[in-house]
C-alpha cells in the first residue's frame, strides 16, 4: 500500500488532507514524491521558523541525540535550563517558564496558573472564587477540552461537552471591563487572532486593556503560541505591542519542527512541586531545538536581515492584493504573519487548490482569509519563486 492508503486505512481521518507527499525540503523549498517542488507559504503551520533542514538546528538536534534524547524532569536538564535563560532574556520580562510539548499544553499551563492564584488571592482577601477566565469571540487556544473551552468560537463546542466552567467570550477588548466580576481570575487574548482571521488588535486598546487588569487585580494572559519567537518581527507580539503580561504561552517556532511548548510567567511563587507537569516537555531534544532556534533568529534579527525580509514579503503582498482586488478585500496582519481576506469562502478554497497546483504553499484561516506564514529565514529567490506561481494560480481563476 501507499502513504495514501495506509492512512486511509489506519489513520482516523480527523484532517481533510490534499493529495501530497512531502519528501524532502530546503528552506522554503519543498519536494513532494513525484520529485515537483513547491515554495512553503506556511512552514508547517508557523512551525518551521527556520526553515526545512537548516543545518545549524539539524546539527544541534543530532549532537544532542547521540548523547541524550530524553531522561524526565525528575532530573536536571542543562538544554532546558539554558532555553528558560535564553526565552527570558530574549523576552525582557522578569519571568520563569514551564515546558510542555504544545501550544494547547501551555495554555492549559496558564489556565492552571491563573486559577490557582485566582485560589491563592481568593483566600487572602473576601473570599470570593475567583476562577473566571475572559477570552475574545474569534479567538483560538487549542484542541483540548479545557482550551476548546477557552476558544471563542462556537462552533468548535459542538459534541464535545459538557465542558469545564467559567469561560466567557467578551466581543472585543472594550467589551472585556462589562464582563469583569468578583469571579474574574484573567482575561486571555491573542494579540493578532490566528485562526480567527490573521486578524491584530489594537494596540492602543490592548495597552487600555492591560492597564485597566493591572488596576483591577486580574491577570493577562497573552497566548503567543503563532505571534512568538519572532514572527511579528520582535521576540514577542507583546514586546511590540509594549504591554508586560502576567502570563505568556509559547510553542510553533519555537522548536522550529520539534514539538515543545512554554508557559512563561512572572508568577513565580504560584506554582510549587506536584501542581503541574510533563513526562515529555523540555527535554533534551525539544530544549536543544529550542536553544538553536532562539540563536539562529536572535542573530538574524540583530543582522537586520529579518527587517529585510518582512518588508519585502509585506510588499509583495500588497502588491498581490492591489492586482487582484476582484478576489480580495483586504490585507491584514503583522510581520511574517499576513492574510488576504478573500471576498467568500468558495473563492477562497479554489485560490488553495489553484496554489498548489502551480507549486507553492498557503493556508486557510478564518473570516475567509488566505494566510501567509513563510519560514522566516526565506530568501528573496524563494518570495520572487513563490509570488510568482502565486500570481499564475490567480490569474487562471
Amino acid at each position: 500500500m501507499n502513504t495514501q492508503e495506509l492512512d486511509k486505512k489506519y489513520v482516523l481521518p480527523t484532517y481533510a488532507r490534499a493529495d501530497v507527499e512531502f519528501v524532502s525540503g530546503n528552506n522554503a523549498t519543498l519536494t513532494d514524491a513525484n520529485g515537483k517542488k513547491y515554495i512553503d507559504f506556511t512552514s508547517g503551520i508557523g512551525v518551521c521558523s527556520v526553515g526545512h533542514a537548516n543545518e545549524s538546528l539539524n546539527a544541534a538536534i543530532s549532537e544532542q541525540i547521540s548523547n541524550i534524547t530524553h531522561i524526565s524532569n525528575l532530573y536536571h536538564i542543562a538544554p532546558q535550563a539554558r532555553a528558560a535563560q535564553k526565552i527570558v532574556e530574549a523576552s525582557g520580562y522578569d519571568m520563569q517558564c514551564f515546558f510542555g510539548n504544545s501550544g494547547a499544553e501551555a495554555n492549559e499551563g496558564a489556565l492552571k496558573i491563573a486559577r490557582k492564584w485566582g485560589g491563592i488571592d481568593s483566600n487572602s482577601k473576601d473570599g470570593e472564587i475567583k476562577y473566571k477566565v475572559i477570552t475574545l469571540k474569534q479567538s483560538f487556544h487549542g484542541r483540548t477540552i479545557t482550551t476548546v473551552k477557552a476558544t471563542g468560537q462556537e462552533s468548535m463546542h459542538n459534541y464535545f461537552g459538557p465542558f469545564p466552567d467559567g469561560f466567557v467570550y467578551a466581543d472585543n477588548m472594550n467589551h472585556v471591563e462589562s464582563l469583569l466580576d468578583d469571579h474574574t481570575c484573567a482575561v486571555m487574548i491573542e494579540l493578532v487572532q490566528g485562526e480567527g482571521g490573521v486578524q491584530p488588535q489594537d494596540k492602543k486598546e490592548v495597552q487600555a486593556l492591560a492597564k485597566l487588569l493591572k488596576d483591577k487585580g486580574v491577570l493577562l494572559i497573552v497566548d503567543e503560541v503563532q505571534t512568538g519567537v519572532y514572527r511579528t518581527g520582535e521576540f514577542l507580539a507583546s514586546n511590540l505591542y509594549e504591554i508586560e503580561p502576567d502570563i505568556i504561552t509559547l510553542a510553533k517556532g519555537l522548536g522550529g519542527g520539534v514539538p515543545i511548548g512554554v508557559v512563561m510567567t512572572s508568577l513565580k511563587d504560584v506554582m510549587g512541586a506536584g501542581d503541574h507537569g510533563s513526562t515529555f516537555g523540555g527535554n533534551y531534544l525539544s530544549s536543544s531545538a529550542a536553544c538553536a532556534v532562539i540563536d539562529i533568529l536572535s542573530d538574524y534579527k540583530k543582522s537586520g536581515d529579518l527587517e529585510i525580509n518582512t518588508l519585502l514579503f509585506n510588499k509583495a503582498i500588497e502588491k498581490v492584493y492591489k492586482k487582484y482586488t476582484n478576489l480580495f478585500t483586504e490585507k491584514v496582519g503583522i510581520g511574517m504573519m499576513c492574510g488576504l481576506r478573500a471576498k467568500d469562502a468558495d473563492t477562497l478554497a479554489a485560490i488553495i487548490n489553484s496554489a498548489r497546483e502551480n507549486g507553492v504553499m498557503v493556508l486557510k484561516a478564518g473570516r475567509n482569509t488566505l494566510r501567509f506564514l513563510p519560514p522566516l529565514t526565506i530568501t528573496k529567490e524563494e518570495m520572487d519563486e513563490g509570488f510568482k506561481s502565486l500570481d499564475n494560480a490567480l490569474s487562471s481563476l
